[in-house]
């Protein structure tokens, strides 16, 4: 018998695994380890939306947990995979700057937007109006982190990889079994799976197909994160990770020739050095249209989760979203409206 059985090992399964470690809860994961949006996600953390020059939603808060919840992972697997790294807002014109001054100015934003414009020249990158600095931003080595923390689930037997069959899960009042497993709770972490899955599918999940590259560039001389359109990310040794697109129609997880087109003809305006592909990545956020994430308990069966949808800030959002459902189950306190399911039950009439 265990507390929860999870199924899914990406970011959102990830979190609320840990924080039901962390809490002395038994726990049993099963993910079929496939290719999937976070773990071909290039990681970012940023509480800024830089083309708004705005701040993102509870980013605050999400990026104060987020940290202090990596950064004990980080000992617990004994492993570094949470990087400080400033992101630099390449402006494509005098009106951008004088627009950054002020929201710079802004009392919610000072912390962030630093005043002062960076004009350095970087070897490989062109920009002649210069660029705006954003603090307390950085990378995940997301892919790192999934496979490190599988690793020690799977030295705990309390990992399997295999595909879940949701028609051979048994629902009971107290307990749900699945075929030799018991559990008093299970939580369904699934990403854009979960338009499979029969109890959760009628949710507003969408899909936004993501791909990024990892290019070889030699001289292109650049240890911030740059933010042109799409980001440059620095990973070492000359290789530079280039992302992201949005395709909201094809719903197909393997790269495309597009989307490469669509990328390096972006990359093309910004560097002007030589470079070679190395990796072309593809994957499909779960996103919601309201721009919140869904998470809570399904409107039927009292031990039946949900944490998805966390979109394209799922390393700010995972860990946060992971905590307040934890905390719902286990003492009964109500996962904020804004991300709970239940704004779309109400929406539909269903009692909660």
């Amino acid at each position: 018998m265990y507390d929860y059985l999870i199924i899914g090992s990406g970011l959102a399964g990830l979190s609320f695994a840990e924080i039901a470690l962390q809490n002395n809860c038994s726990i049993f994961v099963i993910d079929h380890c496939q290719q999937n949006a976070s773990y071909v996600a290039g990681g970012l953390y940023n509480p800024i939306i830089l083309k708004r020059f705005t701040k993102a939603w509870q980013s605050e808060k999400q990026l104060l947990f987020a940290e202090q919840f990596y950064r004990n992972l980080e000992q617990k697997l004994n492993m570094s995979f949470y990087n400080d790294l400033p992101v630099l807002r390449r402006f494509y014109s005098v009106e951008e700057q004088n627009n950054w001054f002020v929201s710079a100015d802004k009392p919610e934003l000072t912390a962030y937007l630093s005043p002062n414009l960076v004009m350095d020249h970087f070897k490989g990158i062109s920009a002649p109006f210069g660029f705006g600095k954003v603090n307390a931003t950085g990378y995940l080595e997301v892919a790192s982190l999934i496979d490190s923390f599988r690793a020690y689930l799977k030295q705990q037997n309390i990992f399997s990889n295999e595909v879940f069959a949701h028609h051979e899960l048994q629902i009971g009042n107290d307990v749900l079994s699945y075929k030799k497993i018991k559990a008093k709770h299970i939580i369904f972490a699934e990403g854009f799976g979960m338009l499979q899955n029969p109890y959760f599918s009628d949710l507003p999940l969408v899909s936004s197909k993501g791909e990024l590259l990892l290019i070889k560039a030699p001289g292109l001389e650049l240890c911030q994160i740059v933010n042109a359109g799409i980001f440059i990310l620095p990973v070492g040794d000359g290789l530079f990770k280039i992302g992201a697109t949005y395709n909201w129609e094809d719903q197909t997880s393997w790269p495309t020739k597009s989307g490469r087109e669509e990328l390096l003809s972006q990359l093309d305006e910004i560097i002007n050095c030589s470079y070679e592909v190395v990796d072309h990545y593809a994957g499909i956020r779960p996103t919601v249209n309201d721009r919140r994430p869904l998470v809570g308990t399904h409107h039927q069966y009292k031990n039946m989760h949900l944490l998805n949808g966390l979109g394209t800030r799922g390393v700010l959002v995972g860990p946060s979203m992971a905590y307040e459902l934890f905390q719902q189950i286990e003492h009964n306190v109500p996962v904020q409206a804004e991300a709970n399911i239940n704004r779309v039950y109400r929406k539909r009439g269903i009692k909660i």
